[in-house]
């Protein structure tokens, strides 16, 4: 697997070692998880857990569906 180098000004990189010691990640795994989000092109892997599984509401129903309308022909 590649390795990346890159320079951050040193508020940065204390403030990214807290955030990886606050999931309980090593700083490399924590650094590759955000570039694999914002470029791996697919949804973050706690996306749906932290988005769609924290709704707070009531049970959502889908309503009746009703006829499809009939159009013209174009």
């Amino acid at each position: 697997m590649p390795q990346l180098h890159l320079y951050v000004p040193e508020e940065i990189a204390e403030a990214a070692k807290a955030k990886a010691k606050a999931t309980g990640k090593t700083l490399s795994a924590y650094l590759a998880e955000l570039v694999r989000d914002e470029v791996g092109g697919e949804w973050p892997l706690t996306f749906f857990e932290s988005v769609v599984g924290g709704w707070k509401g009531g049970r959502l129903q889908r309503p009746r569906q009703g006829r499809l309308e009939r159009r013209d022909r174009l």
